[in-house]
C-alpha cells in the first residue's frame, strides 16, 4: 500500500514519480565517483602478513597518502572475502550485522610466486589463486591459472574516510571553502540532509572475464537479465515505497538483495557486497561481437567477451563476498551457507490465500469464506489490512467491525484456515494508547539527529517509527505478538508487514531522513535497506515465540534484503491490473529467486486497477505455478473473488487452483531442498540448462524444480505461443495431453483460455495429491499419484518430503520422511532417500502414471518386502504412450517396487 491510493486515483503519471523520486543525477556520492577523478591506490606488498583468516594488505592512496587496510578470507566453502577498510578510521565505520550468519572456516593461505609487482597466494589443492598486483593495485581471483574476477580492473575503487564535522565560525559559516561545505549537506527538494561524518563513500569495480550474462539485483521492474546501463539509469539498490512502479526501469523498489550472479556455459559465479546503504550499480558488457561490430574485417581478432560490474554505495566498508560456484547449485549453496538457507514454510502458506483492502467485518470474512465453500474452490488463508484495527492503531481491532475476533480465528480454524492481520513499523502518537507509551519510554522509537523522537507522516497521521536494528525494541516488539498481550489473537493468527521500507509519506522520497539516528548511534544512511529485513526479523520471532518455539511462523514481508529468506515470504508490491504487470511479474520472481529470496509472490489480478475477466484468469494460472500465491487488491477497486465474473471464469479459477493444491506435494519436497541446499523451486532455465546459451535470456518461462517447464500466457487473445523446450536429447511430455516432444524446439502451441502450457522433463518423477480438497488440511488426509515421465534411456527419478506441514518436529526430532522413487528398465522402486527421517505417516500412493510407455505391457506386479507379488490393475493409451497403474496403496513410508513385464 502506498499514500496515493486514495479514492478515485489513477496510476501516478512517469512525470509524478521523477518528483518524487532521485535518479542517479540527484545523488551527490554517485556524481562524486563517476566524475571523478579515481584516485590511484599501491599495495604496499611489503605489508603482507598471512592470518588465520587468510591475508592483509596495506593499500595507499596516492595523494592523499590515505593508508586502506585489505583483508582477504578464502573459505572452505567455496567463497572469497575481500574486506577494505580504514587502517586507522577516527571511529568505527559501519558494518552490516545480522545478515552472514556464521563465519566461516576459513582457508590457510600460502605464498605461490612474488616478484616486485605482484604475489600469487593460493590455498588448500591450489586449484584457486588470488593475485594481489602492486600498482596500479589489483586483485585477481584465479582457477586454474585462469582469471576469473578481478577487484579494480578499471581502477574505480573509491574510499571515503571518515572526517570531523568542519568547525563553525564566529558567524555561523563554515571555515572550510565552499568546495567542501556542500560535501556535508545535501538537498532534494526541500529537504536538507546534514551528513554527520561527512562524504563517507565507498565503491569498485569487478570484472568478470568471459562471461556476457548477469542476473540479480533484486528487487527491479526489469527483465531477468541485467541490462547494460551505459544507455541509461544504473541499477539502484534504495528501499522505497513505489506505487504502480514503472516497467523496465532500474530505479529502486521495496526490497534490496546486493547479489549479482554471472554465468557461461562451463561456470557461475556471483558477488555478493555487503553493504546496507543507498546502493548504485553499473553493469557494461564488453565482448567480440561488440568489437566486430566496430572493427574493420581485416584488423578483427579475438577478445575474450567480459562483463564489469561497478558497485558505488554511500557509506560502510567494502565487503564483497565471491562465490566461486563452478555450478549454479554450488553457488546457491555457498549463498545460502552465507546469509541463510529459505525458512521451510508451514504447509499451509503454500496454498492460496486471499486478501483485499479491506474485508469490511466479521461477517463479510465469513461470506467470503463459505463463498470459497460454495463454489468448491480450495483456500487457506484470508486476510485483514489496516482498517481492521482501531484507528490504525496495530495490534488492536476495530471493536464495531471486529468484535469477536479470536471467535472469528476459532470458526475459521474449526476448517483448518488462517487468518493474517497487517502490522506495519509506524506507531500512531497516542499518548491515551498503552502501547505507545509503552515504546515511547522504552526508548524503543528512532530519533532525529538532534535527539528528539521522529515524526513521520504514514496511515495513522502523526507517526513515530521503531527502531529495529536496536536488539532491545526487536525484543520488545516480538513480544508484542503474546497471546496475552495481542488481545483478540489465537495461535492461529499470522503476520503481514507492509509499508516497512520504511514508508514515511512526508519524507524524502517517502521514506525515512538519512540523517536520523537508530542504535548506536550509526545514521539511518549506514541501515536503510535493512530496516524491513529487521521487523521481518522481530516479527518471525514473536511467532516462534508465542507458540513456545514449537510451531513455523508465517510473515510476509513487502521490504527485504539478503537473508530475508530466513523469516518467510516477500511479493512485488503495489503492481497494477494490467498485461504488462503479469508479464513483468516473471523476471521480477526469477530475479528474487536467484538472489536466494525463494518464497516469493506477486498480487494474482494486479494491486490496483480492475482485470478484465481474461487477465484475471490467465494471472491466476501463472501465479498459481509460481512460489507465494495471493489475490490481493485496493479499496478503490471492484470486488474480485473468483465468483464474481460469471461460471466460465469461476470454473477456470477453481481449476487453477486445484491443480495448485494437487501439486503441493512436489512444491512442498522442492521447499524441503530450497532449506536444506539453498536451490530455489523457482528457476531460470539455465539452471537446469547450464550449457544451452538459448537458454540465457529467456525469462517468459521457467522450471518450476528440475521437472516442471511452466510457460504462462501473458497476452491478451492469444491463439499460440511459442514455447522454448530445451535441451537436445531431453524428451518433454505435456502434463495435459501427454503428448510428447523432443528437446531442443522451440514449439508452436495452441492454446484457449482453459490452456496452461506446463510440461514434465523426461526423466523425472512429480509425486501429486489425488484431490485437491478444500484447503491443506484436508490435502494432507488424501491418498497420493505419482507421474514418471521417462527419458530417452527409459530412466527416471524424483523425491517426495513429508512431515507434519507445521511444527518444527522435522528439524529438532527428525520426525520427517524423504523418499526417492527410482525407475529404470522397467522397474519402480520407492527407497529412503536419506538415511535421517523418523516420520511415520499413512499417506499412500493410489495410482502410478508412466509417460513413454510405448507398447502395452502383458502385466504389472506390486511387490512388498515379506508378501508375494502381486498384480495390479493397469491401462495403456497407445496413442500418447501412457501407462496408469491404478487401485493402489502402497504406503509412501514402505519399501516397495513396481515391475513392468
Amino acid at each position: 500500500m502506498a499514500e496515493v491510493r486514495q479514492p478515485g486515483v489513477s496510476v501516478p503519471a512517469e512525470d509524478e514519480l521523477k518528483d518524487k523520486f532521485k535518479k542517479s543525477e540527484h545523488v551527490a556520492f554517485y556524481r562524486r565517483q563517476i566524475q571523478g577523478p579515481n584516485p590511484q591506490h599501491r599495495a604496499l606488498l611489503d605489508t603482507m602478513v598471512l592470518t588465520e583468516k587468510g591475508a592483509r594488505f596495506e593499500l595507499l592512496e596516492y595523494g592523499t597518502q590515505k593508508l586502506l587496510l585489505l583483508s582477504v578470507s578464502p573459505c572452505k566453502n567455496g567463497t572469497v572475502r575481500i574486506l577494505i577498510d580504514e587502517l586507522q578510521p577516527i571511529k568505527a565505520r559501519y558494518r552490516v550485522p545480522d545478515v552472514i550468519t556464521g563465519e566461516a572456516q576459513c582457508e590457510q593461505l600460502r605464498v605461490e610466486r612474488r616478484s616486485e609487482d605482484s604475489v600469487t597466494l593460493s590455498w588448500s589443492s591450489g586449484r584457486h589463486q588470488v593475485c594481489v598486483w602492486r600498482f596500479p593495485f589489483r586483485l585477481e581471483i584465479l582457477c586454474e591459472d585462469e582469471t576469473m574476477v578481478t577487484l579494480n580492473s578499471k581502477g574505480k575503487l573509491w574510499f571515503e574516510t571518515l572526517q570531523d564535522p568542519p568547525r563553525a565560525t564566529a558567524h555561523g559559516g563554515e571555515r572550510q571553502g565552499g568546495h567542501t561545505s556542500f560535501l556535508w549537506k545535501e538537498t532534494f527538494g526541500h529537504f536538507v540532509d546534514i551528513k554527520a561524518n561527512g562524504p563517507t563513500s565507498i565503491g569498485s569495480d569487478l570484472s568478470f572475464h568471459g562471461f556476457t550474462h548477469v542476473f540479480g539485483l533484486p528487487e527491479h521492474a526489469d527483465g531477468l537479465r541485467l541490462r547494460d546501463t551505459r544507455d541509461g539509469e544504473p541499477y539502484r539498490l534504495y528501499n522505497l515505497d513505489v506505487f504502480a512502479y514503472e516497467l523496465y526501469s532500474r530505479l529502486g523498489l521495496y526490497g534490496s538483495v546486493p547479489l549479482l550472479v554471472a554465468h557461461k556455459p562451463d561456470r557461475t559465479l556471483g558477488v555478493f557486497w555487503l553493504n546496507a546503504s543507498e546502493t548504485f550499480v553499473n553493469v557494461h558488457y564488453s565482448s567480440s561481437e561488440h568489437q566486430a561490430d566496430q572493427t574493420p574485417p581485416a584488423k578483427r581478432r579475438h577478445v575474450q567477451p567480459q562483463t564489469d560490474v561497478h558497485w558505488l554505495s554511500e557509506s560502510g566498508v567494502i565487503d564483497c563476498v565471491v562465490l566461486l560456484g563452478p555450478s549454479p547449485q554450488q553457488l546457491f549453496s555457498q549463498y545460502a551457507q552465507l546469509t541463510g538457507y529459505q525458512a521451510l514454510p508451514p504447509l499451509f502458506a503454500l496454498g492460496y490465500h486471499q486478501c483485499r483492502w479491506n474485508y469490511n467485518d466479521e461477517a463479510d470474512v465469513k461470506a467470503v469464506d463459505a463463498g470459497f465453500d460454495r463454489h468448491g474452490i480450495p483456500y487457506d488463508v484470508i486476510w485483514l489490512d489496516i482498517e481492521h484495527t482501531d484507528g490504525k492503531r496495530y495490534f488492536t481491532w476495530d471493536s464495531a467491525l471486529f468484535p469477536e475476533p479470536a471467535d472469528l480465528q476459532r470458526y475459521l480454524e474449526k476448517k483448518k484456515r488462517k487468518l493474517v492481520v497487517i502490522s506495519d513499523p509506524h506507531i500512531k502518537v497516542d499518548p491515551d494508547w498503552p502501547l505507545y507509551c509503552e515504546a515511547r519510554d522504552g526508548g524503543h522509537f528512532v530519533k532525529n539527529r538532534e535527539g528528539q523522537i521522529y515524526h513521520g507522516s504514514c496511515w495513522p497521521g502523526n507517526s513515530s517509527y521503531l527502531d529495529f536494528s536496536s536488539p532491545d525494541t526487536r525484543a520488545w516488539y516480538s513480544r508484542c505478538f503474546s497471546l496475552d498481550k495481542y488481545k483478540g489473537s489465537t495461535p492461529s493468527l499470522y503476520v503481514w508487514n507492509d509499508m516497512n521500507e520504511p514508508s514515511v509519506f512526508d519524507g524524502p522520497e517517502q521514506t525515512m531522513p538519512k540523517d536520523v539516528v537508530h542504535y548506536g548511534g550509526w545514521e539511518h544512511r549506514e541501515l536503510h535497506n535493512l530496516y524491513g529485513f529487521y521487523q521481518h526479523m522481530a516479527t518471525v520471532e514473536g511467532l516462534i515465540t508465542r507458540s513456545g518455539g514449537l510451531e513455523r511462523p508465517f510473515v510476509l514481508s513487502r521490504s527485504f534484503f539478503a537473508g530475508s529468506q530466513r523469516f518467510g515470504a516477500v511479493w512485488t508490491g503495489d503492481n497494477v491490473a494490467s498485461w504488462e504487470y503479469l508479464k513483468i511479474s516473471i523476471p521480477m520472481l526469477l530475479s528474487l529467486s536467484v538472489a536466494g529470496v525463494a518464497f516469493c509472490g506477486a498480487d494474482v489480478g494486479g494491486f490496483f486497477q480492475d482485470p478484465d475477466p481474461e487477465l484475471l484468469v490467465r494471472w491466476y494460472q501463472a501465479a498459481a505455478l509460481q512460489p507465494f500465491f495471493r489475490s490481493h487488491s485496493a479499496n478503490v477497486t471492484k470486488r474480485r473473488e473468483p465468483w464474481l465474473f460469471g461460471e466460465k471464469v469461476t470454473a477456470a479459477i477453481r481449476t487453477v487452483i486445484q491443480q495448485r493444491y494437487c501439486l503441493l506435494p512436489y512444491w512442498y519436497t522442492l521447499f524441503h531442498r530450497a532449506h536444506t541446499s539453498g536451490l530455489p523451486p523457482l528457476r531460470p532455465l539455465w539452471v537446469e540448462f547450464q550449457r544451452e546459451e538459448s537458454t540465457f535470456t529467456v525469462d517468459n518461462q521457467y522450471m518450476i524444480g528440475g521437472a516442471l517447464l511452466a510457460c504462462p500466457v501473458t497476452e491478451p487473445g492469444v491463439q499460440e505461443v511459442q514455447v522454448l523446450l530445451p535441451g537436445s536429447g531431453e524428451v518433454w511430455y505435456d502434463v495435459h495431453s501427454a503428448e510428447v516432444y523432443e528437446g531442443g524446439v522451440t514449439l508452436s502451441l495452441p492454446v484457449t483460455l482453459d490452456t496452461v502450457p506446463v510440461f514434465q522433463r523426461g526423466g523425472s518423477v512429480v509425486c501429486r495429491s489425488a484431490g485437491s480438497g478444500s484447503c491443506t488440511a484436508e490435502l494432507q488426509q488424501l491418498p497420493l499419484s505419482i507421474t514418471v515421465a521417462l527419458n530417452s534411456q527409459g530412466a527416471a527419478d524424483g523425491e517426495l518430503y513429508l512431515d507434519d506441514g507445521h511444527s518444527f518436529s522435522y528439524r529438532d526430532r527428525k520426525a520427517f520422511c524423504l523418499r526417492r522413487f527410482n525407475m529404470l528398465s522397467g522397474r519402480l522402486l520407492c527407497r529412503p532417500a536419506c538415511e535421517e527421517g523418523t516420520f511415520d505417516c499413512d499417506a499412500a500412493i493410489q495410482s502410478v502414471t508412466v509417460l513413454g510407455v510405448k507398447n502395452k505391457p502383458s502385466a504389472v506386479l506390486v511387490h512388498l518386502a515379506g508378501a508375494e507379488d502381486a498384480s495390479a490393475a493397469f491401462q495403456h493409451t497407445e496413442t500418447c504412450s501412457r501407462l496408469t497403474v491404478s487401485s493402489l496403496s502402497l504406503r509412501v513410508s514402505m519399501d516397495w517396487e513396481i515391475q513392468i513385464l
